[in-house]
């Protein structure tokens, strides 16, 4: 491997590691306040339970996701000097902001999980709405160099000097709003299937009818509601996303799909493997005229394909397996979504299946891989630019050699931590179990929230 690309794969690593903390991060919090809210309205304990064991969860999450996190910025630092250096000039803001903003997540996650029997009812639910405010604000803000990555703004490059800066026209750039929704809704659909994931196992566990199945029946719904909203308006949002790609990175779009000549009434490939020699998608099913509707609502646009770009622009081919895997997965959610609230609501069915929960017990990590392969296919699509048509990544990385040793460090650390997270978790909740926790909610005078914290 050249220094170039062991450059990529420990950033790659880190931030494919990192952003599963991130994306619980943003989710967990939603269902936190939900669980808290439908407590209030119904003083039923179990929800205020469900909010204290989520919220606990969500600490050892944030425990690894914030020296994850730092460990990715100070790479961009280190690996990306180039990129470091445009991103100080025209738009720090956002990295600025976010400080604030996990300051503003942190203070009020440590209020309501310390001092929830304390203060009055308003003052919990304010608490979880300023940390879900928060820990989005942080996904947003550092998506929003993402976005400018892409579709780059509010400057102007003469003479080797960087001229008429303007931070806030680089803050919202073209695809700042488009990108943040697709993040925000996203992480919305994680949380929700990773609480439905371990709901529906626990279920699985348990005899039906015991109060214990019930109460995991109850977040369970809770999980499909939010995750069947969160994931069609992600659905929608992607619509609106091609569009933008369409418009600002015609080659992502193209390879994203398979495209490589340029047609009106073009197909849709959905499946199958774009091959380089006979330039098609094999084994794909195609569409027809379905890619052109997706990028400009109309089945006569013209879409743009490969062919029409220097092949030194063209993203890895590979992008279609990843554009497929997000979609193909996201379009399931949505459907176990509205079978799960069908069954219950609408069929009035108190039982479900063991093997729908078995695959609802799957939607969890489909959601995870779901983001995963967005995330690579976003940043694997933009290349050879780490700044589109302005700065490639071979210019943005360090001169440094021999990083291969810290590729192989880092990687350990990383394994390390997703083993701790993973023995730290199933030993606070063997030892706390739901049991444990209800009984204490139903005494009186005896904390819940402080309570093995």
């Amino acid at each position: 491997m050249d220094d170039l690309l062991i450059a990529r794969s420990l950033f790659g690593t880190t931030m494919a590691f990192h952003i599963i903390f991130a994306t619980i991060g943003v989710g967990l919090p939603l269902m936190i306040l939900i669980a808290e809210l439908m407590y209030q309205k119904t003083k039923d304990l179990e929800y205020v339970v469900m909010a204290k064991r989520w919220t606990k969860a969500f600490a050892v999450l944030l425990g690894v996701g914030i020296p994850t996190g730092t460990i990715a910025g100070v790479q961009l630092s280190l690996l990306w000097p180039g990129f470091m250096e445009v991103i100080g000039r025209v738009m720090p803001l956002p990295f600025q902001i976010e400080i604030y903003a996990f300051f503003v997540e942190a203070l009020f996650m440590s209020i309501y999980v310390y001092a929830a029997e304390r203060i009055a009812p308003w003052m919990r639910i304010a608490s979880l709405i300023l940390v879900a405010l928060g820990a989005l604000a942080s996904a947003v803000l550092i998506t929003n160099v993402h976005a400018f990555q892409g579709t780059p703004a509010g400057f102007r490059y003469e003479n080797g000097q960087f001229v008429d800066i303007d931070p806030w026209a680089a803050f919202f750039n073209p695809s700042f709003f488009v990108t943040a929704t697709h993040v925000a809704l996203s992480a919305y659909v994680t949380g929700a299937f990773i609480v439905a994931s371990v709901a529906a196992f626990k279920m699985l566990r348990n005899e039906y009818g015991s109060r214990i199945y019930h109460f995991h029946q109850k977040a369970l719904m809770i999980s499909l509601v939010v995750g069947g909203i969160a994931s069609f308006l992600t659905a929608t949002n992607g619509h609106t996303a091609a569009q933008y790609l369409h418009q600002y990175q015609p080659e992502k779009l193209a390879a994203a799909e398979g495209l490589f000549e340029t047609q009106s009434h073009a197909p849709l490939a959905i499946g199958g493997f774009t091959d380089r020699e006979t330039e098609t998608v094999k084994w794909g099913i195609e569409i027809p005229w379905a890619l052109s509707f997706l990028a400009g609502n109309s089945f006569d646009t013209v879409v743009v394909g490969l062919n029409d770009f220097p092949e030194e622009w063209w993203p890895p081919l590979f992008v279609h397996t990843l554009f497929n895997a997000m979609v193909l997965i996201g379009s399931l959610l949505i459907f176990i979504a509205i079978a799960g609230l069908a069954w219950k609501k609408f069929l009035k069915k108190d039982r479900f299946p063991k093997w729908f929960l078995w695959i609802l017990v799957t939607s969890g990590p489909l959601a995870i891989i779901a983001i995963e392969s967005g995330w690579i296919l976003a940043c694997s699509g933009r290349q050879p630019w780490v700044i589109y048509r302005f700065l490639s990544t071979a210019q943005a990385a360090t001169t440094a050699t021999d990083l291969g040793i810290l590729f192989i460090l880092f990687a350990g650390v990383y394994v390390i931590l997703g083993t701790a997270v993973v023995l730290v978790l199933l030993y606070f909740f063997r030892k706390n179990t739901v049991m444990d926790d209800i009984d204490r909610a139903e005494k009186k005078n005896v904390p819940l929230f402080s309570t093995n914290s």
